[in-house]
């Protein structure tokens, strides 16, 4: 199998986004044409979502309730409690806005797609995988909002049950429709993934064009300076080596075979930008977007350059075994 890239192309296109965001921000009558576009482009990427989850995998997987225990409890309760004790500590004289996007950040459910394609390099439990990463995700939709209303308020952050209901609508409802209408275009979602992945870039890049829109006209770019990059960097770097430390002593400790080793690593130490964006956009004010998200978009790079290293550690070692293996059999 083809190693991901350690710098993605979609990656390269969000930073370009950003950058016409700077300095071409959507403003006047283009903002509501935007908002309008960017809500029916998320309602799509979950429709999309919805119809690519097939139940025979998740069925399949089900059965490892102990790793799906472990993973739910490394995004929901591991993640969430570093972020509140990080924006307690505050050790980093930054905007306190920066510190609630982390807090926001350690809030949101785990990714699918690379979740599962790390695990697959690494040799891992793929089964699982996709049962804990889909899991995640639909749980993620209820979860993260409620969160969000329980924990950052004391950020100043906003949350409430119609919020919920706002994400229930916007995002529950599209992958609900979706997934019932699998049986007549599952066929045609499997033959067109590269469309489709497309198609779900295409409305990442909506939100965050019209989020760093609002935040510029707002001055983000005079509250963020390079120290304050360093400060994200640094901090998500050292936030996913503690989660990835203690997943894999959880992993050990617990007796959980290599293969539901990776798949923990893998699916509990990931967070979503697919679905931490569009819920931002609903979450929070429009102006306060492009600062909540930033932490989120810096931590997603850095978390797929780590884990393609990490995949390709755990498949060599797995490579060296088999080699060992097989000369102990011949000799």
């Amino acid at each position: 199998m083809k190693m991901l890239r350690i710098v993605d192309p979609f990656t390269l296109t969000l930073v370009c986004t950003v950058l016409l965001a700077s300095f071409f921000p959507a403003e006047g009558s283009f903002v509501g044409f935007f908002e309008g576009l960017t809500t029916a482009a998320i309602a799509l990427l979950f429709f999309m979502h919805g119809a690519k989850l097939s139940r025979e995998a998740v069925i399949s997987g089900s059965s490892h309730w102990r790793l799906h225990l472990w993973v739910m409890c490394s995004t929901f309760v591991l993640f969430p409690v570093l972020g509140v004790l990080f924006s307690w500590w505050k050790p980093v004289n930054v905007s306190p806005e920066l510190y609630s996007g982390f807090l926001y950040l350690c809030i949101l459910p785990a990714t699918v797609q690379s979740a599962i394609a790390f695990t697959s390099i690494a040799g891992g439990n793929v089964a699982a995988a996709i049962c804990s990463a889909s899991a995640s995700s639909l749980l993620g939709i209820f979860l993260s909002p409620l969160l969000v209303g329980l924990v950052m308020h004391v950020q100043g952050a906003s949350g409430s049950l119609h919020q919920v209901g706002s994400i229930m609508l916007q995002l529950l409802v599209p992958f609900v429709a979706g997934h019932l209408m699998r049986p007549w275009i599952g066929a045609w979602v499997a033959k067109n993934k590269k469309w489709i992945g497309k198609t779900d870039q295409t409305s990442i890049l909506l939100v965050v064009y019209s989020a760093f829109s609002e935040a510029v006209t707002h001055g983000i770019w005079h509250k963020v300076g390079a120290g304050s990059l360093l400060f994200i960097v640094v901090s998500s770097i050292v936030l996913l080596a503690i989660v990835m430390t203690v997943n894999i002593f959880v992993a050990r400790r617990f007796g959980f075979s290599k293969a539901d080793e990776i798949t923990i690593v893998f699916c509990g130490s990931k967070k979503s930008l697919a679905n931490g964006i569009p819920m931002a956009n609903i979450l929070f004010p429009v102006a306060a977007v492009g600062m909540m998200v930033l932490p989120l978009m810096i931590f997603h790079q850095i978390q797929l350059m780590v884990c393609a290293g990490m995949a390709r550690r755990y498949q060599r070692k797995a490579a060296a075994a088999g080699e060992k293996q097989t000369a102990a059999v011949r000799t």
